[in-house]
């Protein structure tokens, strides 16, 4: 039996089925959990590949080191989405962070993730500094109060659920709900097949953001090429120095794919994707 992925209708990639542990509508979205002799556990919603056991550190240990080692000291963490719980776990293992807000909107894509897929999470949703908020992620910035050092929105695609968290009106909530030197890191799709959300969030942080930026991630089930990760602040920020990073990346555990190295190689972006950063 195959997967068939369908977020692009002219091309895409399948996915053998060596046993599906879990399958039914949440409520809000699709949601099927098989495995795969390749990438093990796999989930994907609404016919489109989320996450896999195999490859999950590469995405989430650049979505979340990149900002916070920017950032020159992170206390206030919020992730929008994020619900499997491996955003949450790179995040804890900064020792500067005091508290971390999470808001997913689904419940179920948090217990599920917990049971199938315990490696992500590691037990982060138990530790004291965390609060979940189970809501809409875009209602929740509308009406936030709080200042966070750094935004980490871990959304799925702009369609169905996700598509509000690519609007005009969040990434101004989400540069309200900054401190002054505050960091927002968005995914952006694969730029090569979906280069068109990388220009439309470039334009929709104009006026909002002095900094505008996009750095490149490989993730493999991500098909089609590197990722593009959107990299936003108030403030102009330069990259920081390798030394710098070095020193502070020590006290980071268990680091498989970041390096102070890949950090900086990550924003070295090709021509094509330069081109798409226009106003």
């Amino acid at each position: 039996m195959r997967y068939q992925e369908t977020l692009y209708p002219e091309w895409g990639q399948n996915f053998t089925q060596e046993r599906v542990l879990f399958e039914t509508h949440t409520g809000h979205q699709d949601l099927v959990i098989f495995e795969n002799a390749r990438f093990g556990r796999v989930m994907a919603l609404d016919g489109v590949i989320q996450t896999t056991e195999r490859d999950e550190f590469v995405y989430h240990e650049m979505m979340v080191h990149v900002p916070m080692l920017s950032h020159p000291n992170p206390t206030r963490v919020l992730i929008i989405g994020g619900g499997d719980g491996g955003i949450l776990r790179e995040v804890l293992k900064h020792p500067s962070v005091e508290t971390v807000t999470q808001v997913e909107i689904d419940q179920s894509v948090v217990d599920l993730c917990v049971q199938y897929f315990p490696n992500h999470s590691q037990g982060a949703f138990d530790d004291p500094r965390l609060s979940l908020v189970i809501t809409d992620g875009a209602e929740f910035i509308e009406n936030n109060q709080t200042a966070y050092d750094v935004i980490i929105t871990d959304s799925t695609d702009p369609i169905g659920p996700g598509e509000v968290l690519f609007a005009s009106p969040y990434y101004s909530g989400c540069a309200r709900s900054l401190t002054d030197q505050g960091i927002l890191v968005t995914q952006n799709g694969v730029p090569f097949m979906q280069g068109d959300e990388v220009t439309a969030t470039y334009r929709r942080w104009a006026g909002v953001f002095a900094t505008r930026r996009f750095y490149l991630t490989p993730v493999p089930t991500y098909a089609g090429g590197s990722m593009a990760m959107g990299f936003a602040s108030k403030a102009k920020l330069d990259l920081p120095s390798i030394s710098s990073l070095e020193s502070r990346a020590n006290s980071l555990t268990n680091l498989r794919y970041y390096t102070p190295e890949a950090h900086l190689g990550a924003f070295g972006l090709p021509k094509f994707i330069q081109a798409l950063m226009s106003d």
